[in-house]
């Protein structure tokens, strides 16, 4: 039985990030203003950004007016909030408003349904409204439209910073108003009705770019058809889950979600669906090579089904020496990034499990990952991968120039491009690439590992050396240069007050006192990447170390319950992520499930198109998977 729209609600009282709450279409994102019943607030539908544009409403109740969004504290007296359900495709509201006028009670329920649309620009706002008072009452709807700068932004420069505003649009008609050759409009089917005691008026309000193709309420019709049709698409070949473990339901549940609000329908983009890093907020929706293939390359390939390769094919078109990152017409962006080539490989290696590789597509990924490598400068077997420019972005001096990670992923492309050309039949030099990655590997261990330390250090340029307990350390192990010594040692580090933090890891040990720091939560402590603690899971997971890998899970299951979506990072030290500056959702939140289905789970996907199931014992539960492991092609 196929996955539901209903499965995946989100009940928006439980959300730690209420002021980012947006929906999308797959081809229209909007966000819900916080605190509001009504309110409307930016949207974007490349080409097309509103990012300032706002919609709020006013409730005309027989002549008394009903503000939306009421100050919190006694002095808020207009319509209250009252929670409301998120869904792939639709936002659902509910206050009230319940007083005295002059010894007369006014109450009313309202909910409002916002959905954005699919197929064109804009969104629809439905308005319900039921009359709880014992009299009959006229409302009035009172739409407040400001569109903001609405302007075309062209697909090639929609990249990791939200588009900003464009010139101020200028009315242009009751409801119509004009910025450059761009026309925003206001459509309803009535503002006016009467409403019986115990009765109920439905208003529809749709805010949209030209002429909308119908009404308001057969435009978020159809457009509910259609969010209905992609969870059923992309969810068609990805197990359920059911748990009575606290948590992990809804964990899975909503690393689903995080995959599914990054793909794009527009035929305008290079691939659909087009996989976007971010974009629920109009930034990074773009694709980025490390985001896209390397957390959770098995859950998208079974999401993508067949368009997976057509997806691998867009990012190594673009000249990855150079960029980090594909616009949604395909051209580059950024600068190059030292993970790129093990994010491709990684992607390749499961569409190749998945559907098959062509000797061609195997060989021009070789050349690839070669072009790559030598853009670094070479540092004897190893590679100099300069400053965090080009790695992660940490804000002091340390995981920089020759490092354990990205050097291990080298030598796990160069093994995994030898399995690829023996399983696809490609001509690659195998016994060389298994050379080279084994000298990779051993002068990790001869000329990085600090013995009495139990860490890698960094090496710079200049001789000198840094050591920074960093979680990226952990990938390196996962991509085989540690001796079973050195993990072990490694291995001891996963403890509270060091890594593991009571909701989650942390990317700097908290013991780090030079390197860690709570102002970047990304990559330098105090919180992680959302991908970073669920991929060491994994790598617990196929190490097994069933245990160590479920008391590192567990800290994030929280996430679940209180994201819709998963946002790019997340504090480890509280149930929270940073209130601003970073994206607001992540596709790499899919490497929640991609753990849980090949870690505890256990299953494995071969590249001869083979399925092996092991699953670990579970330390208190139990789990059970149904469905299909296949993909769509």
């Amino acid at each position: 039985m196929p996955y539901t729209v209903d499965e995946l609600a989100f009940d928006l009282r439980q959300s730690m990030a209420p002021g980012h709450t947006w929906v999308t279409s797959g081809w229209t994102t909007v966000h819900a203003r916080p605190g509001s019943v009504c309110g409307v607030g930016g949207w974007f539908a490349p080409p097309y950004a509103a990012p300032d544009a706002e919609l709020a409403v006013e409730l005309d109740m027989d002549g008394h007016r009903i503000a939306d969004g009421a100050a919190p504290g006694v002095a808020g007296v207009g319509l209250l909030y009252a929670g409301g359900t998120w869904w792939p495709g639709r936002i659902v509201r509910h206050g009230t408003y319940h007083r005295r006028h002059d010894g007369e009670l006014l109450s009313l329920r309202v909910q409002s349904t916002l959905t954005p649309l699919y197929g064109q620009a804009g969104f629809v706002l439905e308005v319900e409204i039921a009359n709880r008072a014992d009299r009959d009452v006229t409302v009035t709807l009172q739409p407040h439209v400001d569109p903001g700068g609405p302007h075309r932004v062209p697909l090639g420069d929609w990249g990791w910073v939200p588009p900003a505003p464009g010139p101020k649009a200028v009315s242009t008609g009751p409801w119509t108003w004009r910025a450059g050759d761009l026309t925003v409009e206001l459509s309803h089917e009535g503002l006016r009705q009467d409403v019986p005691a115990g009765g109920t008026a439905v208003f529809a309000l749709a805010v949209h770019t030209g002429t909308a193709s119908g009404r308001p309420r057969e435009l978020a019709a159809e457009a509910a058809r259609w969010s209905s049709q992609r969870v059923t698409r992309a969810l068609a070949h990805v197990p359920r889950l059911s748990s009575d473990i606290p948590g992990l339901a809804e964990y899975w549940r909503s690393s689903l979600v995080s995959g599914l609000v990054c793909l794009w329908d527009n035929p305008g983009f290079i691939t659909s669906p087009f996989v976007a890093t971010s974009g629920l907020d109009g930034g990074a929706l773009c694709a980025y090579a490390w985001d896209t293939g390397g957390y959770a390359p098995h859950l998208l390939t079974l999401m993508l089904g067949d368009a997976a390769t057509g997806v691998l094919e867009s990012l190594m078109k673009v000249d990855l020496t150079r960029h980090y990152a594909i616009a949604p017409d395909g051209s580059g962006l950024g600068v190059p990034y030292a993970y790129s080539g093990w994010s491709l490989v990684t992607l390749a290696t499961a569409v190749a499990a998945h559907l098959g590789l062509s000797p061609a597509l195997v060989t021009q990924l070789h050349d690839l990952v070669e072009g790559l490598d030598a853009r670094f400068t070479p540092a004897g077997a190893l590679r100099d991968y300069g400053t965090q420019h080009n790695l992660l972005e940490m804000r002091g001096t340390g995981w920089e120039h020759v490092v354990a990670s990205p050097n291990a992923e080298r030598a796990w492309c160069l093994d995994r491009l030898a399995e690829l050309s023996e399983a696809s039949g490609a001509r690659l030099p195998v016994g060389d690439l298994r050379s080279r990655a084994r000298d990779i590997r051993d002068a990790i261990a001869r000329e990085l590992w600090d013995e009495q330390e139990g860490w890698f250090r960094c090496r710079y340029p200049d001789g000198q050396s840094e050591l920074v307990r960093h979680v990226q350390a952990f990938d390196a192990m996962r991509n085989g240069a540690c001796t079973p010594e050195m993990a072990d040692a490694m291995l001891g580090q996963l403890r509270e007050g060091s890594f593991l933090s009571p909701y989650g890891v942390s990317a700097v040990a908290a013991d780090d006192r030079l390197h860690y720091e709570l102002g970047d939560t990304d990559w330098s402590g105090g919180g992680a990447y959302t991908g970073e603690g669920p991929q060491l899971a994994l790598t617990l997971w196929e190490r097994g170390e069933p245990g160590l890998a479920w008391d590192v899970m567990r800290r994030l299951l929280w996430m679940g319950r209180h994201f819709p979506y998963f946002p790019q990072e997340h504090y480890c030290d509280r149930p929270a992520a940073p209130p601003e500056g970073r994206r607001i959702n992540i596709v790499a939140g899919l490497a929640g499930a991609e753990a849980i289905l090949t870690g505890a789970a256990g299953v494995r996907f071969r590249l001869d198109g083979g399925l092996v199931v092991k699953p670990p014992a579970l330390p208190y539960g139990e789990a059970t998977w149904r469905g299909t492991l296949t993909s769509a092609a």
